[in-house]
């Protein structure tokens, strides 16, 4: 055995790690029964609670800030529409100019993130089943591992593309301790068996804790199905449908709505209801959200926070490629580029660029220097959105695609979108997913899946390879993913790494 074990291995089987399955008879006469293993662990209601909860933990990894940027900001670097002040960010840099390499550890940070989340609701999954306690308790539970697990292999087929497939726990003895890549076709299927089974387990359709609800899964199913309908899957109108049908059950459900202001999106009050159907959870003063340094201006003196790192904000040409009155692009509304100065609040700056406004924490800002914010990973706004683009590829426009799409712009204060053929309402609601979701980790999954991207110049859409960055670097092929981490590559020899990398 190696001395060391990979960071693939790590992740896959991290509960374990902390309840080995490894005895202590080798070297005491009984067991010290203090010592959790995977055998006497899970045998009360509330280890069941306690092993869900650890697979919801590594949703917390990626998003993050400080002076060597943060994961989350990959997905939005490799689109184009970013940009950063931080010099020493080599990681965001790279993905930026498209230099990246298999060395950057934020695609590492990722990888290994989802697989200790996958690993953790392996065992939920495995272990849960035989733990006495109510029935209905225990399906939820599952439930939730289920849709966790889809969650994060949603992330790594799109990220990564072929990746391995670990559905049962890993310990130093597994055969799948150096698994081999499983075809993108078999990660999609898991992931939407994984969707249908959470979805048949009784979860509330809301959850205000943040726990997942059947709201949840059914937003994912049907943002999978549009990405299965697309590239690289192409599986067309029949996965139209379904994403279109799936999204309508959220809609017609009528217990999710828009928030009236865009001001609800990043009001710590408004976590977990209303707009926001599935959230990365985080506590002031207990576990506060860490991307409040980043998405404000280099050492402007704005904030109450002593770091001001500048790590991103937006492409000056993507914020004034939104139409023309919409109220996304006004100031503090998705952006923002003045500020009050933090020791005199009476003066106000232009900070030079778009900032981040739709993740951003006032009162942390302000006074606390300790954000509240959860991070959002599914709203109603983009149900909406994958509705309207799925039912139009479906059957062409219809009332209720424009009735969709027209609420995502009746807020933005724009007219309603009406008369067009299938070909131009398609294009008017990718332009709706570029500009609502913007900044959400899910415009670059968009051109990947579309094989789109947008000029921002034009305000039109062209093929993905060969799209030129307004600042200058061009798509490759290769772009269409991430490179796996070198050090999975060198720790396990049935890896092989994306094709330009």
């Amino acid at each position: 055995m190696k001395p060391t074990i990979n960071t693939l291995r790590r992740g896959l089987f991290a509960v374990a790690l902390l309840i080995s399955s490894a005895s202590c008879s080798d070297f005491l006469e009984e067991t010290d029964l203090s010592n959790f293993t995977t055998d006497n662990y899970f045998t009360r209601p509330q280890h069941a609670t306690s092993a869900v909860n650890s697979a919801y933990e590594f949703l917390k990894t990626t998003t993050g800030g400080g002076f060597n940027g943060a994961p989350w900001m990959m997905l939005e670097f490799a689109t184009g529409l970013a940009n950063t002040e931080l010099g020493q960010a080599q990681n965001s840099i790279f993905v930026r100019n498209l230099v990246n390499t298999s060395d950057n550890e934020y695609g590492r940070v990722y990888w290994v993130s989802s697989y200790k989340g996958i690993g953790n609701a392996n065992l939920v999954i495995a272990k849960v089943p035989g733990i006495q306690m109510d029935e209905v308790a225990k399906k939820k539970v599952l439930g939730e591992a289920r849709f966790l697990r889809a969650l994060y292999y949603f992330n790594l087929v799109r990220i990564f593309g072929k990746v391995p497939l670990i559905t049962e726990p890993v310990e130093l003895t597994s055969q799948t301790l150096y698994p081999e890549q499983a075809t993108e076709e078999a990660v999609y299927k898991q992931i939407e068996a994984d969707l249908v089974e959470a979805e048949a387990a009784g979860l509330p359709l809301t959850d205000a804790s943040g726990r997942v609800s059947a709201g949840a899964v059914k937003s994912l199913l049907s943002s999978v199905y549009l990405t299965m309908a697309g590239f690289p899957l192409q599986k067309g109108a029949e996965y139209y449908k379904k994403a279109a049908d799936k999204a309508a059950e959220v809609i017609k459900a009528g217990s999710f709505s828009l928030f009236p202001s865009y001001d609800d999106l990043h009001n710590p009050a408004r976590k977990n209801v209303g707009e926001n159907i599935f959230m990365v959870q985080f506590a002031t003063n207990i576990q506060p959200s860490g991307w409040q340094t980043s998405i404000i201006p280099y050492n402007q003196g704005i904030s109450a926070y002593s770091d001001e790192t500048g790590a991103i904000f937006a492409n000056k040409e993507f914020v004034e490629s939104y139409e023309k009155g919409d109220l996304r692009a006004q100031e503090k509304q998705f952006y923002y580029r003045t500020y009050t100065l933090s020791n005199d609040r009476n003066t106000t700056v232009d900070l030079g660029g778009y900032y981040i406004y739709k993740h951003f924490d006032t009162q942390a800002h302000l006074v606390t220097s300790n954000s509240d914010l959860n991070w959002p990973m599914i709203r109603f706004a983009e149900v909406l959105l994958t509705y309207a683009e799925a039912a139009n590829e479906a059957s062409g426009p219809s009332a209720e695609v424009y009735d969709a799409v027209n609420r995502i712009r009746s807020r933005a204060k724009l007219p309603n979108l009406a008369n067009l053929t299938k070909e131009q309402l398609r294009e008017a609601i990718w332009k709706e997913r570029w500009h609502e979701l913007s900044f959400e980790n899910k415009t670059w999954f968009d051109m990947v899946r579309l094989r789109k991207a947008f000029n921002v110049t034009t305000k039109t859409f062209e093929n993905y390879v060969g799209h030129k960055f307004s600042y200058g670097p061009v798509l490759k092929e290769r772009e269409l993913l991430f490179p796996i981490p070198t050090a999975e590559i060198r720790n396990n020899s049935k890896l092989k790494q994306n094709a330009g990398y």
